[in-house]
């Protein structure tokens, strides 16, 4: 028996040695904060478990309630998706007023939820900042003149930031949230996102095609870093949270080094998601001043040739449907969708997404989503 016993200690010996060889050692802090806490997969409340940067809030400036505000009862269809999409948010506000707003499972206006994804357009809006303060000269810069070691790799010296926003950068990046072998598994577990994005190669020229990759947003958010000279939380606290009067302080997850985890992880509530939304409904404007120029605003909601119609830069876009929109996407569909037509937006949190897609492979709930809050507005 303790022969046995010594064979299956050797064994394991040999197989976590050998994950951390190969570089998989952040399987373990995966499993640990998933398998073992009663999980499968990441969650929209496992923020806590990550080290993060303060992105902090100056004065609030909380949406004002509309004078119908939840006196609509939401149809039985929409609690219905609600309920079987294990939805935590969702709000709807129109002209600038909270038209509806309700939380479940514990949830309150202040209680934070991760963004995922979301946190992409909020790395490209900081791009767009930055571009205005001067820092960075203009969004065809090369991405090289950051980190010139760059431009030593195949193509590498070819790869702009627009390529990075506009997800046209070429990577040889698989973006599969399943397998934890792959590099989204490890830039969210990991321990240094430098090694697991540097280390990535090119699989074709930038600028050529389409693809949608996490890795891109990640070295978006270390050429900001690096023209910024401040972490990435400081500045979208300078620049969106304070001039937007956020209600809370947001965090965002870092790797263990303090590097912001610039393609997803920004915890904070819906009613500051909303205001983002705001943002680019008002074209780089709030209450009037002009926080983002409206230019590059609009080039975000601009889907663009290679994207066929789906995506700018850092937002989704529709505007195939009978209702023309874009919204802002996450992970477990974490959702802000903006409706310029009807001065609207739309926010919805939750633990899963719907399964049904359209032609283009866009969230067919989206729309749902859409249909369903011009039935409870004034239009």
């Amino acid at each position: 028996m303790q022969k046995v016993i010594k064979a299956i200690l050797l064994i394991l010996a040999s197989v976590i040695l050998v994950i951390y060889i190969t570089g998989y050692n952040y399987l373990f802090r995966g499993i640990r904060l998933t398998y073992l806490k009663g999980e499968s997969s990441s969650t929209i409340d496992d923020g806590e478990y990550f080290s993060s940067h303060t992105i902090s809030k100056g004065i609030s400036k909380p949406w004002p309630e509309d004078i119908n505000y939840n006196k609509i009862t939401l149809s039985p269809k929409l609690v219905k998706h609600l309920k079987e999409t294990e939805s935590v948010s969702f709000l709807v506000i129109q002209h600038g007023k909270l038209l509806q707003e309700h939380y479940w499972d514990g949830y309150k206006k202040n209680t934070a939820s991760n963004s995922f994804s979301i946190a992409k357009t909020i790395t490209a809006l900081l791009l767009g900042k930055m571009i205005d303060d001067g820092r960075i000269a203009n969004i065809n810069q090369k991405f090289s003149d950051f980190y010139p070691e760059f431009s030593e790799k195949e193509f590498g010296n070819n790869l702009t930031l627009a390529n990075l926003a506009s997800m046209e950068a070429g990577l040889d990046w698989k973006e599969d949230y399943k397998n934890p072998f792959m590099p989204n598994a490890s830039a969210y577990y990991g321990f240094s996102l430098a090694e697991v994005v540097f280390q990535n190669k090119f699989k074709q020229n930038p600028g050529e095609k389409f693809e949608y990759q996490s890795g891109a947003y990640q070295l978006l958010g270390f050429a900001i870093g690096r023209a910024t000279g401040m972490p990435l939380a400081s500045y979208a606290s300078a620049k969106l949270w304070k001039p937007l009067g956020m209600e809370q302080n947001a965090e965002w997850s870092t790797d263990d080094l303090g590097i912001e985890k610039s393609f997803c992880c920004i915890q904070s509530n819906a009613r500051d998601f909303a205001k983002i939304g705001s943002l680019l409904l008002n074209r780089g404007k709030f209450e009037g001043m002009p926080l983002i120029d409206e230019n590059f605003v609009d080039r975000m909601i601009t889907p663009t040739e290679n994207s066929n119609g789906v995506y700018g830069l850092g937002v989704w876009t529709n505007y195939d449907s009978q209702i023309h929109h874009y919204y802002l996407r996450g992970l477990y569909g974490q959702y802000v969708i903006v409706v310029p037509e009807y001065d609207m937006i739309i926010v919805r949190l939750g633990n899963k997404e719907g399964a049904e897609k359209d032609s283009k492979n866009r969230p067919k709930e989206v729309e749902f989503y859409i249909n369903e809050a011009l039935k409870l507005s004034q239009k």
